[in-house]
């Protein structure tokens, strides 16, 4: 009789997962729904927008960019990148860092609709690249001057897309929000999820 098969020491042959980027917020969304990378591998990229380009395709194209810098380090792993814009019509906000940029930034979101794009890729060692984009549109309320410049002095801005951050004070700005809360944070759970698990990543 042939001896039992030995059970293989669990996740022993998978490949490793890497995420793109150095932002904790990306580590603490991750940890929401179990998941801790195996290492961290920011991606140094120019973000700038090419001419004429829009916020979608902008999101995209930086999240594909920085997932292509870390595979190209780490071909072993499962490598995850992502990237948020603030979107106003046409118009791609910055990423504030400076008062005066999140001053501007503000002042164009209070008491209107923005969009808010976040796109991540995927890229298995093998090469395949999977991408996804959650799309949400948050309203921001009338701000006052006073409102502006205390969540100024806060410092909450600062290297933020559109020069807030959601899950700080900002969130008592939104009057309404239609879309994936994750998303506006950095990373949206429901289609990060997704596409880990299609790419054979073992998920809770």
């Amino acid at each position: 009789m042939a001896p039992p098969a030995m059970a293989s020491e669990p996740n022993a042959s998978r490949a490793p997962l890497v995420l793109a980027s150095a932002s904790p917020r990306r580590r603490e969304l991750l940890a929401r729904i179990g998941i801790t990378p195996d290492a961290i591998v920011p991606a140094d990229i120019d973000e700038s927008p090419l001419k004429g380009e829009r916020p979608r395709p902008h999101a995209v194209r930086l999240a594909a960019g920085k997932a292509r810098v870390a595979a190209a380090l780490r071909p072993d792993a499962v490598i995850l990148g992502g990237d948020t814009v603030v979107g106003v019509g046409a118009r791609i906000l910055p990423k504030a860092e400076d008062e005066a940029t999140a001053r501007r930034c503000l002042s164009l979101l209070s008491g209107r609709r923005h969009r808010v794009y976040s796109a991540i890729a995927v890229i298995t060692p093998d090469g395949h690249l999977r991408e996804a984009l959650s799309e949400t549109i948050v309203r921001f309320k009338s701000l006052s001057d006073e409102e502006v410049e205390a969540y100024i002095a806060g410092g909450e801005w600062r290297g933020k897309a559109g020069g807030y951050a959601i899950q700080g004070s900002a969130e008592g700005f939104c009057a309404w929000l239609s879309g994936s809360h994750s998303g506006v944070v950095g990373l949206p759970l429901y289609e990060t999820r997704r596409l880990l698990r299609a790419a054979g990543v073992t998920l809770a």
